[in-house]
């Protein structure tokens, strides 16, 4: 794990701040009261990159990762609950609602191996496939924008795109590279092979 720049802490959060649907995400999660969650990966991802490369619309974005951390409540009913609430909020968006605490009981089905239960948010947000994407956006209790950014913010203010040697396989690795078309979006993103 990386300590987080603090220049990039502050240029991330007024990015946040100056988009308005993704405030409107934030505080659409916040309302929910989840015991500890973010909106992270490709949202905030595509959020900097766009401001990067000055374009004036967003991104298209196939989700919005919520995800959140409960590991007294595994069910997952209880995810499918708190997506229909975030579609009834705000229908605009592609939400997709992820409890981190129970994603080894369903991974190995899609990802062919086995993964141990993760032990918090950031843990869970540390194993995303690329640097760039490890990162999430969460409100405190006085609606403060928070960042949780296991691996530092260097990627994602860098536009590089690099392998998480630690939990991703280069299969995997590049078949997103294939599937995001990060360069073609993006021209000044860098990958690394």
């Amino acid at each position: 794990m990386q300590p987080m720049c603090p220049l990039h802490r502050k240029e991330l959060g007024e990015i946040v701040q100056k988009s308005t649907w993704f405030m409107n995400a934030l505080f659409a999660v916040g309302s929910l009261r989840l015991p500890s969650w973010c909106i992270g990966a490709g949202a905030v991802r595509n959020l900097v990159w766009d401001h990067l490369h000055g374009y004036s619309e967003p991104s298209a974005l196939p989700d919005v990762d919520v995800v959140y951390f409960d590991k007294d409540d595994l069910d997952p009913a209880t995810e499918a609950r708190f997506l229909n609430i975030l579609r009834n909020c705000e229908p605009h968006i592609p939400w997709e609602v992820t409890n981190q605490a129970a994603v080894h009981l369903w991974f190995e089905r899609y990802f062919g191996h086995a993964i141990k239960p993760y032990q918090s948010l950031e843990e869970a947000v540390g194993s995303w496939p690329e640097y760039a994407t490890s990162v999430g956006i969460t409100l405190d209790g006085n609606g403060n924008i928070q960042v949780i950014a296991p691996w530092g913010l260097e990627d994602l203010f860098a536009m590089k795109v690099r392998r998480n040697r630690a939990h991703v396989s280069l299969e995997t690795y590049f078949k997103r590279i294939e599937e995001k078309q990060f360069a073609k979006r993006w021209p000044r993103v860098a990958i690394e092979t």
